[in-house]
């Protein structure tokens, strides 16, 4: 019997987006968001346009004329709801750690008939953090204490998987992952480092401005001036892209090694 995998696939998440190109399956992508083009350079040509998890449409879905829908959380369960009823099918992530990645690329990877190549690209996220983990722990520093953040009003730490990285650097994750936060309450963490990667905001983070309106002047991040940003996909896509957010990590947590920094933001000095 010949297997059938689908061959119309519209992305409404980077991630998945991403996945798929990592994979080699960007060819059966016929419609995906204005955002994976921030993670992708040029994915949306020649395919349709849509609106993201969170803005779905159900007809400009339909018009792409798929046999399989990938989305991630936040989506609206209305529009599934639409997309089910069209009789598509629909693959949902909702990842929160490394782990629920892996598990997320091997799901899209079976779905459309890759499964070798979905393991190659685990296998290979894997290792390059391992890798970070030995170079990270190769001394004997001590971990200084990072805060991450997603968003910032309200304030809301990043998310697991981002803790995760933060560890395999050399650090230590400031808080709980994924949950609201106060600036009092990360005022009193007095983290080492603060590094912004704000959901949609590219890497246009105001880092002054926030941090004189949370009061965090006096903080051992603002001193020091390690308070950074970081262009979001690199924290906020779940794919293989969280590789540049890792290295942009180490370089940060790492001066002493003068590593490359390209790509990352540093608050600006202090006027005297």
């Amino acid at each position: 019997m010949t297997a059938y995998f689908p061959q119309r696939i519209v992305s409404l998440q980077p991630s998945a987006t991403v996945i798929l190109s990592e994979i080699g399956a960007a060819d059966r992508l016929v419609a995906c968001t204005r955002y994976c083009e921030e993670v992708l350079p040029e994915i949306s040509r020649g395919r349709i346009l849509v609106s993201d998890s969170w803005t779905a449409r159900r007809d400009e879905i339909l018009s792409a004329k798929p046999d399989l829908v990938i989305a991630a959380v936040p989506y609206q369960a209305e529009a599934v709801a639409e997309i089910l009823q069209a009789g598509v099918r629909f693959l949902g992530l909702a990842p929160r750690s490394l782990s629920d990645i892996y598990t997320d690329i091997a799901a899209i990877s079976g779905a459309v008939g890759q499964a070798p190549d979905g393991a190659r690209v685990i296998d290979a996220m894997q290792q390059a953090i391992d890798r970070v983990r030995q170079f990270a722990y190769a001394d004997d520093r001590p971990r200084p204490l990072v805060f991450c953040e997603e968003w910032g009003k309200p304030i809301i730490a990043s998310q697991p998987w981002v803790a995760e990285l933060v560890e395999a650097a050399g650090g230590t994750f400031a808080g709980m992952p994924g949950v609201p936060t106060t600036p009092e309450r990360v005022g009193e963490l007095d983290p080492d480092y603060i590094v912004t990667a704000w959901c949609g905001a590219g890497d246009r983070v105001p880092l002054g401005k926030i941090v004189r309106e949370r009061g965090w002047q006096q903080g051992k991040a603002a001193r020091s001036r390690r308070v950074y940003c970081v262009p979001d996909p690199w924290f906020n896509t779940p794919a293989p892209t969280l590789l540049r957010g890792l290295n942009a990590l180490v370089a940060i947590l790492h001066p002493h090694r003068n590593l490359e920094m390209s790509g990352v933001r540093r608050i600006d000095p202090v006027p005297v």
